[in-house]
């Protein structure tokens, strides 16, 4: 089965809004015509990636071929979880974590997307955290970092609602002009500081190796002292 070969396939990410898991074909299309409908308000630019420049049937093609081509070129040292978010059983955005020599390095680097439908509802936060659990919690980071221009005050919202701190500014040119975007990271001690709402994970067995770790040696270990109680607000 593909599942024994390629047992992500299996992994589950549950908040109590929230699955984040990887797609079938059919949620995949389902994912890519969310995005083609939109991520952001017209006119708006807060990604590199020019959502708003391309038709919708571009935008809808560019999700599908990243995800395979993530998957594609998966390995140990070098990989990118995209993990399809349900709310309410539909999908309605992508949550990443990418990471390079994750095994010696223990850390995390999160981007997001989610529909503009279903935007302002606290799903953003609600799926960062889920990630965020399965990082720390499950697979033994000692870091997360995100990436947000200075001025995408929502994901920078996000960010310090959970307890990032500031970690340096890049400069990069889109459309002729330079933008500023701001690094931002979390400890893993910051994480364990906090109280999070309820998460659960299931179908990591047999997935360590594709992290690039030893499970039993990391994350078990990662758990003390860690309390997940409340939900976010």
């Amino acid at each position: 089965m593909l599942i024994d070969i390629w047992p992500l396939k299996a992994l589950r990410v549950r908040s109590p809004r929230l699955e984040l898991r990887l797609p079938s074909e059919e949620e995949l299309a389902a994912v890519a015509e969310v995005a083609s409908r939109g991520v952001h308000a017209p006119g708006a630019r807060p990604f590199l990636t020019p959502w708003t420049d391309r038709p919708p049937v571009e935008r809808a093609r560019h999700v599908v071929q990243q995800h395979w081509s993530r998957l594609g070129s998966w390995s140990p040292d070098d990989w990118a979880l995209e993990l399809v978010v349900f709310f309410e059983g539909h999908p309605v955005g992508i949550q990443e974590m990418r990471a390079e020599n994750f095994g010696i390095r223990r850390e995390i680097v999160s981007g997001s997307w989610l529909g503009v439908d279903h935007q302002g509802q606290g799903l953003g936060t609600e799926m960062r955290i889920a990630l965020l659990h399965l990082a720390f919690v499950e697979l033994g980071a000692v870091f997360a970092r995100s990436v947000s221009f200075t001025d995408n005050h929502a994901s920078l919202s996000i960010s310090r609602k959970l307890g990032y701190e500031p970690d340096g500014l890049s400069r990069d040119v889109l459309d002729g002009n330079v933008v500023e975007s701001q690094y931002l990271r979390l400890s893993q001690q910051g994480w364990n500081s906090q109280k999070h709402l309820s998460v659960t994970v299931s179908g990591l067995a047999g997935c360590a190796a594709l992290f690039g770790i030893d499970h039993h040696a990391t994350a078990l270990g990662s758990r003390q002292g860690v309390v997940i109680t409340s939900e976010a607000r």
